[in-house]
């Protein structure tokens, strides 16, 4: 995660530390020590390097799904000039389009299915969102998910059908009645939620009929849905500017920030303390620059320890199954149960993925003896038996992304994925079975519907099942269903 300048940092620094020569040397704008001026005064033990450098380390792990929440609600609603921007807070932008190599907000982004998004903000009352009745046979899901990264409902095809209805989403100090004609109310943790509409298309010609679905969703404030007055405008805020890209360097900046819009609860209280404990908090300016050298170090350190434990979570805390990694990472509260590095994993992995019931994500960077996959140095192959393609309710897909950054990479055919809306155009092999070309040149013409475009570099790769079934064959319960991926094969 850190520049090779921040090893080398470290590195020097830690060695300092190490022999006792820093002790003493402390700047007095420093937010660690000045956290612990009113702990001293209170006779409250004071953390020590190595316990500053643990606790950093846990907010890290905590805030690394908020900090990236935040840094992309940034980029979506509040600059308009980032590039990514994408509506006012409550207003719905739907996109008549898939995601492509210039969208750089979010990892590992879908380009299955048009986006509609919507930014909420739930302080001075509830929100309503409307869905239209949308044909069976199209997949359309609606993703409620919050500043804590936590997925708090669905609506959709999986979860409540096919009909219109109204649903109400509510903050997390709302007490009142559930209106008459509401379907189901939704309740966020924070203020400020997103919510992620996806409505399946089945080609390029299909895109009108999409937009058709897309002009059916709508959004208003509980007051408007109930023809009453209006609450007081919620308070301007000026946001601390954030960027995805910035997150590393000004990391627990951006934590102080986005910590401002995520409650105290019995299930964060506890670890909240600590972070306060050496200067990180709603209320606080943690800047880097201000640090003295042995808490730099510290700090260092911390984050690229608490990376690589996210990293090493993303390696280890899932199924490797033909070198695919097969977990369920996404979920609410209740299927976190406070743990953090879970949590994070799941945001590092992919940022807004779904719960394993709505959408499962087999990932891999290896072929299937474990190699590395590299666009430079090979062509591969991946074939799907005859009749065992991935089970689902809706479809599926195989994406392609670059190795380093995840994202989606430019290609001469502007291909980013193959999914399963694509099998009549495709060539099946003589005994029935399905072979995806994943190489940077083409295969030739014979084989061109078949070509997934792979980075001169690197590769990442997402298999996506949106609503897998749950009968056998299955991919669930994630790494133990009755279906796995095949391995992917050197061609050459």
């Amino acid at each position: 995660m850190n520049k090779p300048r921040h090893a080398l940092r470290i590195g020097s620094l830690c060695g300092i530390i190490a022999v006792g020569l820093l002790a003493g040397c402390v700047n007095k704008a420093d937010p660690v020590a000045a956290a612990n001026v009113v702990d001293r005064k209170a006779g409250i033990a004071i953390p020590s390097i190595a316990e500053t450098k643990a606790i950093a380390e846990e907010a890290f792990i905590y805030g690394l799904p908020i900090v990236m929440n935040y840094a992309v609600m940034q980029e979506f609603v509040v600059d308009k000039n980032s590039g990514q921007y994408k509506a006012p807070f409550n207003t719905i932008k739907n996109e008549a389009r898939v995601f492509t190599y210039k969208d750089t907000a979010v990892v590992t982004p879908n380009s299955d299915t048009p986006y509609s998004m919507l930014w909420l903000d739930l302080r001075m009352e509830p929100m309503v969102i409307s869905v239209p009745e949308v044909a069976k046979e199209r997949y359309y899901s609606v993703q409620l998910t919050d500043g804590n990264a936590y997925n708090y409902g669905y609506i959709g095809s999986r979860a409540t059908g096919h009909e219109a209805g109204d649903y109400l989403v509510v903050g997390p100090d709302w007490k009142g009645d559930t209106p008459a004609k509401i379907k189901q109310v939704f309740h966020s943790t924070t203020h400020f939620a997103l919510t992620i509409f996806r409505t399946q298309l089945f080609n390029a010609e299909d895109m009108p009929n999409v937009e058709k679905v897309q002009a059916g969703y709508k959004a208003q404030p509980l007051s408007a849905f109930l023809n009453q007055a209006a609450p007081p405008t919620a308070p301007k805020i000026d946001f601390l500017p954030a960027t995805t890209a910035g997150i590393k360097a000004n990391f627990y900046e951006y934590l102080d920030a986005a910590l401002q819009f995520v409650p105290l609860t019995p299930e964060n209280k506890e670890i909240r303390a600590k972070f306060a404990s050496i200067g990180i908090g709603p209320d606080k300016t943690f800047e880097f620059k201000d640090l003295s050298l042995e808490h730099k170090a510290a700090i260092l350190l911390a984050m690229k320890e608490g990376d690589d434990k996210v990293d090493a979570y993303l390696s280890t805390g899932s199924k490797d199954i033909n070198s695919w990694k097969i977990t369920s990472l996404f979920g609410d509260s209740a299927f976190y149960k406070g743990d953090w590095l879970k949590r994070a994993a799941a945001a590092k992995g992919g940022i807004y993925g779904n719960n394993g019931i709505e959408a499962m994500y087999p990932m891999t960077r290896a072929d299937g003896k474990g190699e590395t996959l590299d666009g430079s140095k090979h062509s591969y192959r991946l074939t799907f038996p005859a009749g065992q393609l991935p089970p689902v309710n809706a479809f599926w897909s195989v994406t392609m992304y670059d190795g380093k950054t995840q994202l989606l990479i430019e290609n001469p055919i502007n291909r980013y994925l193959i999914n399963s809306p694509m099998l009549p155009a495709m060539k099946k092999n003589a005994d029935g079975s399905l072979t995806l070309y994943i190489q940077r040149d083409s295969p030739g013409k014979a084989n061109e519907a078949n070509w997934l475009p792979a980075p001169n570099d690197t590769i990442y790769l997402v298999m996506r099942l949106y609503w897998p079934k749950t009968e056998a064959p299955s991919i669930l319960p994630a790494g133990a269903g009755t279906w796995s991926p095949p391995g992917i094969v050197v061609t050459k």
